[in-house]
């Protein structure tokens, strides 16, 4: 890409790496994302990575990450994006010191009002984990739109999405029945994860994974979970009934408001969670919404 230059990697997806470069011209800095698949022309299919990226960053301002230009030369495809500082994850790995509560609160708000906007705007992402949350002094960007899809397209879903550790129950427990309420269970995840440094559900695996949900909220009633038996792929709905330790005892630190908050997000029966746009009301944030 002539018009800028390459000044070192900044991180590597599965589908792409990210590069820091620098406008050859008036020397500002930029993060150019290159995609990895090779392309013939413009034959993308509709609900490819790059058609989202590309419209996400035209259409959606929110709160989420601008795309300044796309480059498609012999055959590679790079989005040339704002550089920000850092990652979510990069902003908690090794630290010592709990992040400060009303930093994470201003955080989660401009996190949750770039998916308000998206929902509104009738996408989901079905990537929202710490590694795609990007931030720049108290700025917060959402960011990696590939696995975006339309409220409005048929389900079931087949592809994978979303990283395990971040995966809703129904992502986990259905053939690819679920909707965007599946985005607000991975905030869940990520906000108990900025405040408490650690992984709410870590699994190894995905039986694993549910496993870890049932420790710290319990097994869920049985008209939950047949809401999703007659949608799943032949798993053994037969889980040992468990109490759960409950989100309480590991956030000793964290405000009544936050557990709270954190309960209504990571609540198990999707039909129940809590929106984008109600989390945004929820007291947690009154004195955000009072500025």
């Amino acid at each position: 890409i002539a018009e800028y230059r390459i000044l070192g990697k900044k991180g590597e997806g599965t589908f792409s790496e990210v590069l820091k470069c620098q406008h050859v011209k008036d020397g500002t800095y930029y993060a150019c994302k290159k995609m990895k698949q090779h392309y013939d022309g413009w034959v993308l299919a509709p609900k490819s990575c790059i058609i989202y990226n590309v419209f996400i960053g035209i259409c959606f301002v929110h709160h989420t990450i601008d795309l300044e230009y796309c480059v498609m030369k012999t055959g590679t495809v790079a989005l040339i994006c704002e550089l920000m500082d850092m990652n979510i994850y990069e902003l908690i790995r090794g630290r010592r010191h709990y992040v400060p509560e009303p930093k994470v609160k201003n955080y989660m708000y401009q996190l949750l009002k770039s998916l308000d906007h998206m929902h509104r705007c009738g996408i989901f992402h079905r990537d929202v984990k710490p590694e795609n949350i990007l931030i720049k002094d108290d700025v917060l960007k959402l960011a990696d739109f590939g696995s975006c899809r339309s409220v409005y397209s048929k389900q079931p879903y087949t592809e994978y999405i979303s990283t395990r550790w971040y995966r809703a129950p129904e992502c986990l427990l259905t053939d690819g029945y679920y909707t965007y309420r599946m985005d607000l269970w991975s905030v869940g995840c990520v906000l108990f994860e900025v405040m408490s440094l650690h992984p709410l559900f870590p699994g190894a695996n995905e039986v694993d994974q549910i496993s870890k949900i049932h420790d710290v909220l319990g097994t869920p009633d049985a008209s939950v979970l047949n809401k999703m038996k007659h949608r799943n792929r032949g798993i053994n709905f037969d889980f040992p009934q468990k109490k759960g330790t409950g989100i309480e005892k590991l956030l000793p630190h964290a405000s009544q408001q936050c557990i709270e908050l954190v309960y209504k997000m990571c609540t198990y029966d999707p039909d129940e969670r809590i929106t984008a746009k109600q989390a945004l009301r929820h007291p947690y944030f009154r004195d955000l919404r009072l500025v």
